[in-house]
């Protein structure tokens, strides 16, 4: 009886042993993954911070998101900004017992063991959870693994899953998911899925886009909605018809969304080639990067604006931002580039200027071939320079830029190179006086076919929009007033080695005669700035605008009175923001602030500022500038655009048209453009197309409508503020002619 007693002990013993073994393997290889015996696994502390790339944002004015900057283009919004659709399509299509297992759903499971892998029912679904899809999300499996690997990595996606369970509410880990898991085309994380695909936010997507989104989820590139609108469309229903198997939609709501066609309208691939302020986006992101090189995180390392998630405030308005990039568009395109490309029809040499050798155009496209990338390319592999140009004359297939949309073509690279140079360039810049803050910036006509930024990357020869700060020099001293007269008759220069040099006037009017300051600057009268520069000196002048913020090289000779400075648009808008803002110079920016990805402050940017010439000053060359346009070379704001409320105005073209200029003043914004060609030689022949008056005072006529128009912004149309003590001068010249004091001393005759 007793060996029958040990015997049984024996056999149970060796049971029980046999019983417990496996499940004593199984958590010991559990316990060993998770201590990492079998390779990383995430800490506690890294569960609870999760570490992941994070674009960082670039916000407008009025709260518009401008773009990003990003590895990943990767932004997180919390459950609450998700939509009910969204998390249900998820749910219904992915993971259905999510709210009913703790990481792992043994239920899948031994469904994938007996069905998939021993019944070969591929189409039986898979068995990953939401939080195992999390965890393999945040932290990536190694490429290419063997059998055995693939077998461990999902062992330890189970236990970090179960330990994202432990850390986070079900809330949580369904915002994480969605913010960290790729939907194709550049678009990481629900934020960015749902800007590129729908152009709208998280919380405000419908049940059908929501659907389309999770189907993607799948294969984003086999069921791309663009470019496979048949799959997309029809794994959209499967993810529907799975939302009404769950009651999260019901039967009459399924009927009602199947039948809604695919709408891929609003699709764009946020890049640094798509949507507004690009140029704007592209400046600012090397200011950051200089900014992060020398600002400290805190522990200590640089600041990184493509995986940090930071916030960056700009005082970009997008309202007018999308008007300035209209009204270039809309002048540009259809009325200036048209006129350009009838206007050089069948010249030689097109469309460099007629005075121009053969060998002079050949020298500006052979510097055009060597600054290309292909040329670069091609040197780098070997090829001289003799090989390198007849590559450039091979046909190949490429995609060029038109005002009507890109054209799939076929022609040489030389030849694209003259078909570009036919186009015309223009930049714009907008900013309010009383902060310096730039509410609008156009940098070109299209990022995507010309990197090269006009608004603050370019210096162009300025012209006449130079002479406000020589007339400003000489009322500074208080000699001048806007009705002092001046002979408008040669000045003769004897430069530096005993030649002399005169200027001389566009046009003949009123040569010979004493003509009035506003009179001479709303007319750009030549002899007169010669006048005045001859009085004082080109030293005086570079001091005043230096105070203007003109940091460009500026060489002090005379000729600059005629405006033969190459500056920016940037100096330019700034220089004159200062005749508003009542003679005091702020620095234009285009940075308010930047935060963490936590709202936390990281830095606030105030702009320098300084007194550059007295209140009165001010205000009186705002007097001069505003005839200008109500007399002189702005007057078709009146007559052709309707403008009749006091604008201060300049327009400048420089020598053979090759650039055209216009800044326009109101209390409350400045505004520059400029207009031409890639190169100095590329110009219209005549000066009634090639004036600043038709190239680019239209642009700036054609936003400011379209500013007055928006009833959501807010720009006077009042007159400018005098100032606090009014000067005992007259500024309306008419009337002082009519005084019985000719020889008023405002008004005395200058010889």
């Amino acid at each position: 009886m007793s060996d029958i007693s040990s015997k049984k002990r024996k056999y149970t013993r060796v049971f029980w042993l046999l019983f417990a073994t496996p499940f004593v393997l199984v958590f010991l290889l559990f316990f060993s993954i998770s201590v990492g015996l079998w390779g990383f696994m995430p800490s506690s502390e890294e569960l609870e911070n999760p570490k992941s790339n994070l674009a960082s944002e670039i916000y407008s004015a009025d709260g518009e998101l401008l773009g990003t900057f990003y590895i990943h283009n990767r932004s997180n919004v919390e459950y609450e900004d998700i939509s009910p659709n969204m998390v249900y399509a998820l749910l219904a299509a992915e993971d259905i017992r999510f709210h009913y297992h703790s990481g792992v759903d043994i239920r899948s499971v031994f469904r994938v063991l007996f069905r998939n892998i021993i019944g070969g029912q591929r189409s039986a679904g898979g068995g990953s959870t939401l939080s195992q899809q999390l965890a393999k999300n945040l932290f990536p499996r190694i490429e290419n693994p063997s059998m055995f690997e693939i077998a461990i990595i999902k062992f330890k996606e189970w236990v970090t899953a179960a330990r994202l369970e432990r850390s986070y509410t079900k809330e949580e880990i369904v915002a994480m998911y969605l913010n960290t898991v790729d939907f194709g085309s550049h678009a990481f994380g629900i934020k960015s899925a749902a800007k590129t695909y729908f152009n709208t936010t998280p919380g405000e997507l419908t049940v059908e886009e929501s659907a389309l989104l999770v189907g993607l989820l799948k294969a984003p590139s086999w069921y791309h909605p663009v470019r496979n609108p048949e799959r997309a469309f029809n794994r959209r229903q499967v993810v529907l018809r799975q939302m009404a198997r769950y009651q999260y939609i019901t039967p009459a709501e399924l009927d009602s969304v199947q039948s809604i066609p695919l709408d891929m309208s609003e699709f764009r691939v946020q890049d640094h080639h798509t949507g507004i302020a690009t140029y704007f986006r592209e400046q600012l992101r090397m200011e950051l990067r200089r900014w992060s090189r020398t600002t400290m995180k805190p522990d200590d390392t640089p600041y990184d604006i493509y995986r940090d998630g930071l916030k960056i405030y700009t005082t970009i308005d997008s309202r007018m931002q999308k008007y300035a990039e209209e009204a270039v568009r809309e002048h540009m395109g259809n009325y200036l580039q048209p006129e350009f490309f009838n206007h050089w029809s069948g010249y030689t040499n097109a469309p460099y200027d007629v005075n121009l050798t053969r060998q002079q155009v050949q020298e500006n496209i052979n510097r055009t071939i060597r600054r290309s990338d292909r040329f670069r390319s091609l040197r780098q592999q070997g090829l001289s320079e003799e090989e390198i140009l007849d590559n450039f004359k091979e046909p190949v297939t490429m995609r060029v830029f038109s005002w009507e949309g890109d054209i799939d073509t076929i022609m040489s690279p030389l030849d694209s190179i003259w078909y570009y140079k036919h186009f015309l360039h223009a930049g714009m810049m907008s900013v309010e006086p009383q902060t310096g803050h730039i509410k609008a910036y156009v940098g070109g006509i299209d990022f995507s076919h010309f990197k090269y930024d006009h608004a603050m990357g370019s210096r162009r020869q300025v012209g006449s929009v130079f002479k406000p700060f020589l007339y400003t020099l000489a009322m500074q001293e208080g000699e001048f007033g806007p009705c002092t007269k001046i002979p408008n008759t040669p000045v003769s220069f004897e430069l530096y080695d005993g030649t002399l040099w005169t200027p001389s006037n566009a046009s003949d009017t009123r040569e010979g005669e004493m003509v009035t300051l506003q009179w001479a600057l709303a007319n750009s009268v030549n002899y007169v700035s010669a006048f005045l520069m001859k009085r004082y000196s080109p030293e005086a002048l570079i001091r005043l605008v230096r105070r203007l913020g003109i940091n460009s090289p500026i060489d002090p000779v005379y000729a600059i009175a005629l405006g033969t400075p190459d500056l920016s648009l940037y100096e330019i808008i700034g220089a004159n923001a200062a005749f508003a803002n009542k003679g005091v110079y702020i620095e234009p920016t285009f940075i308010t602030h930047i935060e963490d990805q936590a709202g936390n402050l990281i830095e606030a940017f105030v702009p320098d500022r300084q007194e550059a010439m007295n209140e009165e000053t001010a205000w009186l060359m705002l007097e001069l500038m505003k005839g200008v346009v109500s007399e002189g070379t702005g007057r078709r704001l009146s007559f052709r655009y309707g403008f009749d409320h006091p604008i201060a105005g300049k327009t400048g073209t420089t020598q053979s048209n090759s650039d055209g200029w216009f800044v326009g003043i109101t209390p409350d914004l400045a505004t520059a453009v400029w207009v031409g060609g890639e190169d100095r030689g590329i110009r219209f022949r005549s000066l009634s197309l090639g004036q600043g008056a038709n190239t680019a005072l239209p642009i700036w006529a054609k936003y400011m409508t379209r500013l007055y128009d928006d009833d959501g912004i807010e720009v006077s149309m009042d007159d400018f503020e005098p100032p606090l003590n009014p000067p005992s001068i007259e500024t309306d010249c008419s009337r002082l002619e009519e005084s019985e004091s000719p020889r008023d001393y405002f008004r005395r005759e200058i010889f």
